[in-house]
């Protein structure tokens, strides 16, 4: 199964990500030597990489937790009008026999 490829999004964020962040940590760390560089840079890109792939994918949407008491409120509304619409639509039909 192969990889899906990243999206112009994904790709945005992950690379502004690394540049910026990289840039950060060699400014505050003031290293010079190659082995802090090189830890600097490892570190950069793994966070670039954590940020491009938690971007959400287009069309997917995070799931949302809806209360208990929510649903079972929306289940009464429907059933209630449900129910109303049954008993309107026999009225309806008993008053047009009788005309």
């Amino acid at each position: 199964m192969a990889m899906p490829r990243p999206t112009a999004a994904q790709f945005a964020y992950g690379s502004c990500t690394v540049i910026f962040s990289t840039l950060a940590m060699l400014l505050l760390s003031q290293t010079s030597s190659g082995p802090g560089i090189a830890l600097i840079a490892v570190a950069g890109l793994a966070l670039g990489l954590l940020v491009a792939l938690t971007v959400p994918l287009p069309g997917t949407r995070a799931a949302t937790a809806v209360p208990a008491h929510r649903l079972t409120a929306d289940r009464e509304r429907v059933q209630v009008s449900a129910a109303a619409r049954v008993s309107a639509g026999s009225g309806e039909a008993t008053r047009g026999r009788a005309a």
